[in-house]
C-alpha cells in the first residue's frame, strides 16, 4: 500500500473516500470499517459488514491522525467505518488555537 501525499483512497466496507494529506513514517495498511482501504479507481463496490469495533464513521472535511506513524488523512466523502492504521485506531484532528489579539 502505497500511501503518498495526494493520493485518494476509499473504502471496501462503505461510502467513505479519503486523501492522504501527510505519509506514515514506515509502511502500513490504512484500514476503514476494520478492512483495508482500496484505490479511488477501483471498480469494486463496498461489499461486507463493517466491525464493530471500527464502526464510528468518517466525516467529510474531517482530518484524521494516527500519532505513532505521522499519518494523516482528509475524509473526502463520509461513510460508516472509522479509520485505522495497522488496526490502531486514528483520531480526529483538532484545530490549532489561534494566537491572542491583545
Amino acid at each position: 500500500m502505497d500511501l503518498k501525499p495526494g493520493s485518494r483512497w476509499k473504502s471496501a466496507v462503505c461510502d467513505a473516500q479519503l486523501v492522504v494529506v501527510r505519509p506514515p513514517k514506515a509502511t502500513g495498511e490504512l484500514q476503514c470499517g476494520g478492512a483495508a482501504v482500496l484505490p479511488i479507481d477501483d471498480p469494486a463496490a463496498p461489499t461486507g459488514a463493517i466491525d464493530p469495533a471500527f464502526a464510528e464513521g468518517v466525516a467529510i472535511g474531517k482530518r484524521y491522525v494516527d500519532e505513532e506513524s505521522g499519518l494523516e488523512v482528509l475524509g473526502a466523502k463520509a461513510g460508516k467505518g472509522s479509520l485505522a492504521f495497522n488496526g490502531a485506531a486514528m483520531t480526529v484532528k483538532g484545530a490549532k488555537p489561534l494566537p491572542a489579539s491583545d
